[in-house]
């Protein structure tokens, strides 16, 4: 009997697990069995690409960059004159509109005006021009959306249309002959100014 009890006392001894009547040890944490889960990494937050606006040209310096220079009537023998624009360059007047004035030595009078008309295509501002006089024929221009050109006596008009911009010539020479043929000779120059602009 006494056998009996040391071996039932040294069977309860050598028990290593928690008690699960000891409230002191039954909650505590099992031991790991393996290493911690690492959390994934978290990219940071990509801030959505910063679209610059659009910068919308300046109607006034775009008619400026489309005006023609001294230079570009330099083979003309003209001097810088004054004067505005007349007959039916003046349509819409604004402040986007440029105009320059040059002189020949005869007294015939050479101008060019540019009008932006930043509401409105410039193809409905040439179409609906009402220039006097007859309608004559000039080259046509490569690059152009429209073009038209009259002759009122010895004055000749010939109008440009590319975007928003309406580029006008007019020639008031001895003849009209005389100002069809300089209007002629200055197409190219108008042109190109005019189709260089966006």
């Amino acid at each position: 009997m006494v056998a009996l009890a040391a071996v039932a006392l040294a069977g309860l001894t050598a028990c290593d697990g928690p008690d699960p009547n000891n409230l002191e040890t039954y909650y505590d944490d099992p031991a790991p069995t393996s290493a911690p889960v690492e959390a994934a990494p978290v990219s940071p937050a990509r801030a959505a690409p910063v679209t610059p606006p659009v910068a919308v040209p300046d109607p006034g310096l775009l008619a400026e960059r489309a005006l023609l220079s001294d230079a570009d009537v330099a083979e003309e023998g003209v001097q810088p004159g004054s004067g505005e624009a007349s007959g039916c360059l003046t349509a819409g007047v604004s402040t986007s509109s440029r105009t320059a004035t040059w002189r020949y030595p005869s007294g015939s009078v050479l101008r060019h005006r540019v009008a932006a008309y930043p509401e409105r295509a410039a193809v409905d501002a040439v179409a609906n021009a009402e220039c006097a006089g007859k309608t004559v024929t000039v080259p046509p221009q490569s690059g152009v959306d429209l073009q038209r050109a009259w002759c009122e006596g010895k004055t000749c008009t010939v109008l440009l249309a590319k975007g928003n911009l309406v580029s006008g010539l007019t020639v008031s020479a001895s003849t009209e002959t005389r100002a069809v043929d300089a209007a002629k000779r200055l197409l190219p120059a108008m042109t190109a100014k005019l189709t260089a602009q966006p």
